[in-house]
C-alpha cells in the first residue's frame, strides 16, 4: 500500500525560538550565558503530528489562526525542517502557500512566470509550453509586460495560482487560496477544484471555509494548538471546527421574553445557582436529532416555578425551537432538578444555542442562563431530507408543531 501514499507525516514537531531580549556586546552575551539566561523563549508550534494523504485524495486542513496549519504546509513543502519526525513525499510537489513567495516585484509578470517556474524545477522549454495556458487562466494578457509591483494583490494571486495549477505536479499544496481574489477568480477556483476532484488529483488545501471542506474534500484534518484534534471525514472535521469556533467566541443569544433590568433586579434574588447541563451530544448526527439536557436551580422563596427554553440559530438570531408550555411546575422553595428532551427532526445544518430561563406561574422571568450555561449544539447536514426541507433556518419548532416564518 506504500505506492498509494502521496504524503506521509510521522511524529512531526516544530519549535520556534522567540527572542526576549537583545544583547549588543560580547560581554553581556557571556554574562547571560553563564547566568543561564537564554535571551529567547521556545514556542512549540507543532506537537507530534502524524497523518497520511493517499494519491487522489483532496485533503483538507483546518484550524483556528495560530494553530500551526501554515507551518505544517511549509514543512510538507520543505521550506521548514522539523526538529523531530519525518515527511515522505512520493511525487512532484508544487505549493502555493502565501502571496509573494517566489516572485520579484521589480520583474515583469512574464519574467516572474519564468522565475517561478524555474524555482519549481521546470526547464525554460517546459515553462514556454505552459506560458499561454498560465496567462489565459490568470486573465492577465494585457499586463504581462508590466512590473509585478504595479499589480494589485488580486492580480498577483491570480498569476501565482495559475502558475501553480498549470505546473502539472503530482501533489498540489494550497493555503487559503479561496480567501483571496474576486468573485470571478473564485468561480475559476471552484471549476478547477471540481475537475481536479473528478480527475483524482492529489491536493492539500488549508481553508477556514467549512463549505469548501464539505464540497471538495474526501478527508480532512483539524489542528488545535499544534496537535491533531480530529482526523476523519469532512463532516466530522467541519462539525468540530464550527462547534469550537462558536464555543470559544462565547456566542450569547437571547430572543424575546427578556425582563427589563428593573424587573430582573426585583426578582433575581428568588433564584440562585441556575445550571444547565447538556446530556446529549453537542454534535447531532442524522440518526439522532434529540436534544437532552438537565436544569438545576434553587428557589429561595415559597413560589412555584417552571422552565422555559429556546434553541436559537446563532448565525441568524432566529428561534428554531421554543418551549414556554409550563409542562413541569416545581412547587415551593428548595433545590430543583428537571430533565428535558426535544426532537429536531426538521432542522438541518445550523448552529444552535440553548437558552434557559426560570419563570413563575405568571410567566415572569426570574433567572436566565448566562453564556457559560447556554450550551452550543451543532446540527449536521441531513441528506435524507428533501430539497425544500433542507432550508434549515426558515422555521420555528414548538410543542404545537412546525411552521414557516
Amino acid at each position: 500500500m506504500k505506492n498509494e501514499i502521496a504524503v506521509k507525516v510521522e511524529h512531526v514537531r516544530k519549535t520556534f525560538r522567540l527572542p526576549t531580549e537583545s544583547t549588543t556586546s560580547l560581554k553581556r552575551t557571556m554574562v547571560n550565558f553563564f547566568k543561564g539566561i537564554k535571551g529567547y523563549r521556545e514556542q512549540e508550534v507543532l506537537k507530534d503530528i502524524s497523518f497520511e494523504v493517499n494519491k487522489g485524495d483532496f485533503f483538507g486542513v483546518v484550524g483556528r489562526n495560530g494553530s500551526g496549519k501554515s507551518t505544517l504546509l511549509k514543512i510538507i513543502s520543505q521550506i521548514y525542517v522539523p526538529e523531530q519526525g519525518t515527511v515522505e513525499i512520493n511525487g512532484k510537489l508544487v505549493s502555493f502557500i502565501e502571496l509573494g513567495v517566489g516572485f520579484n516585484p521589480e520583474l515583469t509578470g512574464k519574467e516572474n512566470v519564468y522565475l517561478n517556474g524555474a524555482m519549481l524545477g521546470f526547464s525554460e522549454n517546459e515553462i514556454a509550453n505552459m506560458y499561454d495556458d498560465i496567462v489565459e487562466f490568470a486573465e492577465l494578457k494585457d499586463f504581462m509586460n508590466q512590473k509585478l509591483k504595479n499589480y494589485s494583490s488580486g492580480m498577483q494571486v491570480r498569476l501565482a495560482f495559475s502558475v501553480a495549477i498549470q505546473a502539472q505536479s503530482d501533489i498540489l499544496v494550497l493555503d487559503e487560496v479561496l480567501a483571496v481574489g474576486d468573485e470571478a477568480f473564485q468561480r475559476k477556483c471552484n471549476d478547477y477544484f471540481m475537475q481536479a476532484r473528478a480527475d483524482k488529483k492529489t491536493i492539500i488545501l488549508v481553508t477556514h471555509s467549512m463549505e469548501a471542506v464539505r464540497k471538495y474534500c474526501n478527508k480532512a484534518l483539524m489542528i488545535d494548538k499544534g496537535e491533531v484534534k480530529v482526523l476523519g471525514t469532512p463532516d466530522e472535521v467541519a462539525n468540530q471546527y464550527s462547534l469550537d469556533n462558536v464555543t470559544q467566541t462565547g456566542a450569547s443569544t437571547v430572543i424575546g421574553g427578556v425582563a427589563s433590568q428593573e424587573e430582573k433586579a426585583d426578582k433575581i434574588d428568588s433564584i440562585k445557582d441556575l445550571q444547565v447541563r447538556l446530556l446529549s451530544s453537542s454534535l447531532l448526527a442524522t440518526d439522532d436529532r434529540k436534544v437532552r439536557f438537565e436544569v438545576s436551580y434553587e428557589v429561595l422563596s415559597e413560589i412555584n416555578t417552571y422552565i422555559a427554553f429556546s434553541l436559537t440559530d446563532i448565525d441568524r438570531n432566529v428561534w428554531m425551537y421554543n418551549d414556554n408550555s409550563m409542562s413541569e411546575v416545581a412547587i415551593g422553595s428548595g433545590k430543583k432538578k428537571l430533565y428535558y428532551e426535544c426532537e429536531l427532526a426538521n432542522i438541518n445544518q445550523c448552529k444552535l444555542q440553548l437558552t434557559v430561563s426560570v419563570r413563575n406561574i405568571e410567566q415572569e422571568p426570574l433567572a436566565f442562563s448566562d453564556s457559560n450555561n447556554s450550551p452550543i449544539i451543532l446540527i449536521s447536514p441531513n441528506e435524507n431530507l428533501d430539497e425544500s426541507a433542507r432550508d434549515s433556518s426558515t422555521g420555528v419548532l414548538t410543542r404545537n408543531g412546525y411552521w414557516k416564518v
